[in-house]
C-alpha cells in the first residue's frame, strides 16, 4: 500500500506518515497483540470484531498497523479526530501545557487555558447564539452531555417526558440508551429512564408513511404535531425533544431543513425545549461551523463531544441563558476540567476556521457523494447514497427484494463483505444503521482530493470484490 503514503495534502505536509522503530516489552508480533487483546479484554469490544487491526502508528488520515499494513482511516475514532492523527500543531500545544505545568485536571476550577477555550467556542458559535449562551462543562463522554441536557430540560420546564427518534443514537448511559432508537443496545437492559417516546425521523428509503422526500417528511412533522395537539394521544407534554440534525449510528441521515425548522416551530409553540445533539455531526463536519446552520434556526441546548476536545475527551452543552436554572453543584463530574482538551479543543477550532476545513468538508463531501453515485450506477445492491459534509453513507440493499412495508431488503452480510474486502485494500470504513447494512465514511476534515479519489477507487473495487464472491 505505498500508494497510500503519498496521498497526504500537500497544505498538511505534517500528514506524511513516519514510522519509527518500536522497541519495548510492548512490542509483540502482530498475532501476539490481537490475540492478547482477545484474551484480556471484554467481550463488549465491538470495533475489533469488524476491523481486525492492531494500530502502531499514525498521521493524518493514515494509520499503520504492526503488520506493516498501511490503510486510509475513514472512520477519525468515530468523528472525534477532526484533524486526524498527530497533527503538529495539537501535539506541540499539549507539549506546550505539559512544559508549563499546566494541572491535567481541575475540576470546574479556572484556568487561562479555559477561558482561551470558552472563547474559542463563543467564537465558533453562531454570533446571535452566542450572545446569550452559556456553557456547561461536563465528564469527557458525550453520554454525560445528554445526561446533563436531559436533566437541565426537566428542571427548567418542571417535566418529565423526553420525545426522541426511529434511529437516534444518543449514548449508553441510563437517559442516553433509553433515548437511542437501537434495539440491540436495549434488548438486554431493564430500568432504563422512563417516559420516553420516539416519532418517525425522515428517511426516504424506508419511509415510515411510504412516501419518502419531502411528502415524508411533511408527514412526520404532521404526525409529532398530532400527538402534541392530542388529549388522547396517551403522552403527556415533553419537557424536550431531542434530535440529531444529521443521525449518525441510525444509517447516516441528514434532516430536511424544512423538517427542522417545522420542529423549531411546533416546539416553541407548545412551550418545548429543542435539543441538538451534534456530538457528531457538528464542529465542521457537516460543512457548516454545525450542522443546524444550514436550517436557519438555533436549539435551546445544544450537546458537543467528540471532535470538541480536538481529539482529547471533552463535552459540553450550550444553551440560553434564561435556561440556566441549576444550582450549585447539581450536575458535576470529576473529569470536567480536562486542560489538555482544553488546549487541543481550542486550537482544533481556531486551525478548523484558519485552514478553511469547512469549506474543504463541504467541497470534499461533495466529491465523495459523486464518486459514489457514479459507482450506484454500475452496481443495484447500493440502494441509497446519502451525507452531507464529510458524513456520508452507503446502503447496501438486496435487488428486487421488498419487505411487507414496501421497502427494499437490507443486506448486511454484503455491507460486511464490503467492509472486510476494503480494509484488506487499504481502506478503514464503518457500518451502521438498520441491520448494519449501511456503509460509513467519517474522514478527518483535512482529507484531500487525492485523498479521496483513493477513497472512491478502492470503495469500488472492494463492492466488485464483495458482490463478485456472493
Amino acid at each position: 500500500m505505498s500508494n497510500v503514503l503519498n496521498l497526504a495534502p500537500e497544505c498538511h505536509p505534517t500528514n506524511e506518515l513516519e514510522v519509527p522503530v518500536v522497541r519495548s516489552a510492548y512490542d509483540l508480533t502482530p498475532d501476539q497483540v490481537l490475540l492478547s487483546q482477545e484474551h484480556y479484554e471484554s467481550e463488549v469490544r465491538s470495533y475489533p470484531r469488524r476491523l481486525p487491526i492492531a494500530i502502531k502508528t499514525s498521521r493524518g488520515v493514515i494509520v499503520e498497523d504492526t503488520k506493516g499494513q498501511v490503510y486510509l482511516d475513514c472512520l477519525a475514532g468515530a468523528g472525534a479526530l477532526p484533524l486526524g492523527y498527530n497533527h503538529s500543531e495539537i501535539n506541540q500545544v499539549l507539549i506546550n501545557q505539559i512544559n508549563a505545568g499546566v494541572p491535567y485536571q481541575t475540576l470546574d476550577l479556572t484556568t487561562p487555558s479555559k477561558e482561551a477555550f470558552t472563547k474559542a467556542v463563543m467564537q465558533f458559535l453562531p454570533t446571535n447564539f452566542a450572545k446569550t449562551a452559556r456553557i456547561q462543562f461536563c465528564g469527557p463522554s458525550g453520554a454525560d452531555a445528554v445526561e446533563a441536557a436531559i436533566k437541565l430540560a426537566k428542571l427548567y420546564t418542571k417535566r418529565n417526558t423526553m420525545l426522541s427518534f426511529h434511529g437516534a443514537y444518543h449514548g449508553m448511559t441510563n437517559g442516553s440508551l433509553a433515548l437511542t432508537g437501537n434495539l440491540g443496545a436495549k434488548s438486554r437492559r431493564t430500568g432504563l429512564m422512563s417516559d420516553v417516546h420516539f416519532m418517525p425521523f425522515p428517511y426516504h428509503l424506508r419511509c415510515k408513511f411510504g412516501l419518502g422526500g419531502e411528502q415524508g417528511a411533511s408527514q412526520s412533522i404532521r404526525y409529532i404535531e398530532s400527538v402534541l395537539c392530542d388529549d388522547e394521544s396517551g403522552i403527556t407534554k415533553p419537557a424536550a425533544i431531542i434530535v440529531e440534525p444529521i443521525q449518525g449510528e441510525g444509517g447516516v441521515l441528514p434532516a430536511p431543513k424544512e423538517w427542522l425548522q417545522a420542529l423549531r416551530r411546533i416546539t416553541t409553540e407548545h412551550g418545548i425545549l429543542l435539543i441538538f445533539d451534534e456530538i457528531q455531526c457538528g464542529i465542521g463536519r457537516s460543512g457548516d461551523h454545525f450542522a443546524f446552520e444550514a436550517s436557519g434556526i438555533e436549539p435551546d441546548i445544544l450537546i458537543l463531544s467528540k471532535a470538541i476536545g480536538g481529539s482529547m475527551p471533552m463535552s459540553v452543552i450550550l444553551f440560553h441563558e434564561k435556561f440556566d436554572c441549576w444550582s450549585a453543584g447539581e450536575h458535576t463530574g470529576t473529569f470536567r476540567g480536562n486542560q489538555l482538551a482544553m488546549a487541543s479543543g481550542a486550537k482544533t477550532l481556531e486551525i478548523i476556521q484558519r485552514d478553511n476545513l469547512t469549506e474543504n468538508a463541504a467541497t470534499r463531501g461533495e466529491q465523495l457523494r459523486s464518486g459514489l453515485r457514479r459507482i450506484q450506477a454500475n452496481f443495484p445492491q447500493i440502494g441509497e447514497v446519502r451525507g452531507r459534509g464529510l458524513m456520508n453513507g452507503v446502503e447496501m440493499i438486496k435487488p428486487g427484494q421488498i419487505n411487507n412495508l414496501g421497502h427494499p431488503e437490507a443486506d448486511p452480510e454484503l455491507a460486511a463483505k464490503i467492509q472486510r474486502a476494503a480494509l484488506e485494500l487499504g481502506l478503514i470504513i464503518e457500518k451502521g444503521g438498520r441491520q448494519g447494512a449501511v456503509l460509513r465514511f467519517l474522514p478527518p476534515l483535512i482529507i484531500s482530493e487525492v485523498q479521496i479519489n483513493f477513497v472512491i477507487d478502492t470503495f469500488e473495487k472492494a463492492i466488485q470484490l464483495a458482490a463478485g464472491a456472493q
